[in-house]
């Protein structure tokens, strides 16, 4: 039983190396990497947002995210403003509006490609499968 274990979590970690290597790839050449749309989705979402909630919905520690946004912030993108105490809170620039768009059409055929050789069906019986493992760690 442990082999097939092993075999299916090999076979999950595959295809996320190979969407991001294409995800990698395909957001060069908007002049943006896979870590820095990530991070400027997540502020989108959750406009305001703390380094600490960026960190944890990018999966990063707050000292890597922090480094992120210090980039982020250079290259004109996010914005950092004073909240309330000490917390520092993040914002898109319309410059970095522009890169997240052009970083959804880049995802979406991407995306489109990494998952073409599954049906409609297919693909959503497997969302449904990996919620229900990540709602499982919730």
């Amino acid at each position: 039983m442990h082999g097939d274990l092993q075999v299916l979590g090999r076979a999950v970690k595959q295809a996320q190396y190979r969407q991001h290597r294409a995800l990698e790839s395909g957001l060069s050449a908007i002049g943006a990497t896979l870590a820095q749309w990530d991070a400027l989705r997540a502020i989108s979402r959750s406009p305001g947002a703390s380094a600490r909630a960026l960190a944890a919905e990018t999966f990063q520690t707050e000292q890597a995210f922090g480094t992120l946004a210090g980039r982020l912030v250079a290259q004109g993108w996010v914005e950092r403003r004073p909240g309330h105490g000490r917390r520092i809170e993040h914002h898109l620039t319309p410059s970095g509006e522009q890169v997240l768009k052009a970083g959804h059409k880049v995802a979406d055929e991407v995306l489109a490609g990494c998952y073409r050789a599954l049906s409609d069906a297919d693909r959503r019986t497997l969302l449904a499968l990996l919620q229900g493992l990540i709602a499982e760690d919730a």
